[in-house]
């Protein structure tokens, strides 16, 4: 590369680093005014004594000051102590730790700088924290914090004590019609919530879909999300699309499994947790057209929840084959490939509404049609979320971590500490890289609150 276009790229990036930094910069100076007039028409409106509203200008003025001070404070990892790692995997870790100064107890990913920039993972990880923090419902997995250090990418989130939902099927087998309708409605509860921040989650399996201790769901790992404007290539499917394009309308491929139910359930039990925490990734879950060059839409996630609720009912996914490639060969031809097992005995509502969300793209079912499915007449939609689950995970403390796979404990991989390695081009030492500009987060929850408390808590 030329030294004048390498000087060129350098100043597209400060520039674009600049321009992020003063946006966020008058975002905050917008939000604070803002709070001063709303504070200002509630005092008005509540014709307060004029010494009164003296007091709580003055007291919203500290809170601002306060806040501005804990914006500016940059979390380090030796913020918190880690407890225990619950998963590892090519590009890190994930570690339950203690916030040092609060005891809060959180699930911390971390993540490599370098792994991130040669594997094109940048927007990957963008659109993940950005989705988090978007995010302000029951049904998606709480981000508290994002930082970073010249090595790794911090994100700090809460921590759901019940494992996830393959635990719960690697234990269980299968799980009746009446578990799995729970499960079903709250996973499309949880979908529909991210379709409506206009992100597709395209990575839904039963590893990324979490419990609380309650044994409500939430999803996670947003790493392959991807917000609409947002082109994205994602590593591990590009090496699928070609079998895809070749597999389409093949003779070779077989109807049907080639071995009785329980012996499926057994082979796959044994390699799910192989491909759980590896690059190589699972298509299992994956709809036929992302592996398309056409196009897709937020619809190859209902393909997904599909999958998942076979998975419930049978023990393993309609597409399960010896290796990836054969999978992603049954999907494409999902018309000869998508059976039921006899023996499964799952009712007529129950193959009903899966032959509606394996199918093509143009005749799957929205959500608004799957409320209304025989399949889910018993489901209370509106109270799903108080509603009892049907399996309580048994929780003993907040640290509690027997529902995740044991993990060896290795050296922690403390950035400020350890050797950063070969970094790109434009980081220098004691500077951030700037494709992770903007990493930073904080859960709004910290800002200023106006109202009666900046009188009642002026002492």
């Amino acid at each position: 590369m030329s030294r004048s276009k390498l000087a060129a790229e350098k100043t597209d990036k400060m520039r674009l680093y600049l321009d992020a930094h003063m946006t966020k910069s008058f975002t905050h100076i917008a939000e604070r005014n803002q709070r001063r007039k709303e504070l200002e028409e509630e005092m008005e409106k509540m014709k307060l004594d004029p010494a009164v509203r003296k007091q709580m200008i003055k007291n919203l003025e500290k809170e601002e000051k306060n806040f501005a001070k804990r914006r500016r404070q940059r979390l380090r990892v030796n913020d918190f102590e880690k407890i225990k790692v619950i998963g590892r995997g090519a590009f890190g870790e994930v570690r339950v730790c203690r916030k040092k100064d609060t005891n809060d107890i959180y699930a911390m990913k971390v993540m490599k700088k370098t792994e991130m920039v040669k594997k094109n993972q940048v927007a990957h990880i963008r659109a993940e924290r950005d989705v988090l923090a978007l995010a302000d419902n029951p049904w998606v997995v709480k981000l508290d914090f994002s930082f970073q250090d010249e090595v790794n990418l911090y994100l700090v989130m809460e921590f759901l004590q019940g494992g996830d939902l393959m635990t719960v099927l690697m234990d269980k087998d299968i799980l009746s019609e009446e578990a799995t309708r729970f499960y079903v409605a709250e996973i499309a509860l949880a979908i529909i919530s991210v379709h409506k921040l206009n992100y597709v989650h395209r990575d839904l399996k039963p590893d990324n879909i979490l419990l609380d201790k309650s044994g409500h769901i939430k999803l996670s790992d947003f790493g392959l999300c991807k917000a609409f404007e947002e082109p994205q290539t994602v590593p591990y499917l590009e090496q699928y699309k070609k079998v895809a394009s070749d597999s389409k309308d093949s003779k070779e491929v077989k109807g049907g499994q080639e071995k009785d139910m329980k012996s499926q359930q057994k082979k796959w039990k044994e390699r799910t947790r192989q491909l759980a925490y590896s690059t190589v990734g699972t298509p299992d879950y994956i709809a036929p057209e992302v592996f398309a060059q056409t196009g897709y839409g937020q619809e190859c996630d209902w393909w997904s929840l599909g999958v998942i609720m076979y998975e419930c009912l049978v023990g393993y996914p309609p597409f399960y084959a010896e290796d990836p490639m054969s999978t992603c060969r049954k999907i494409v031809n999902w018309k000869k490939t998508l059976i039921f097992p006899p023996e499964a005995n799952l009712s007529e509502p129950a193959k009903d509404l899966i032959n509606k969300l394996i199918c093509d793209s143009s005749n799957r079912i929205s959500f608004d049609q799957m409320r209304k499915h025989k399949f889910f007449e018993p489901i209370d939609w509106d109270n799903l979320p108080r509603s009892k689950p049907p399996i309580i995970p048994e929780v003993t403390g907040p640290t509690d971590t027997r529902h995740f796979d044991e993990f060896p404990d290795e050296e922690e991989n403390q950035g400020e500490k350890e050797d950063p390695g070969e970094l790109p081009q434009h980081h220098q030492p004691g500077q951030e890289a700037l494709p992770f500009d903007g990493f930073t987060f904080r859960r709004p929850e910290d800002r200023p609150k106006v109202g009666l408390n900046l009188f009642q808590n002026q002492g």
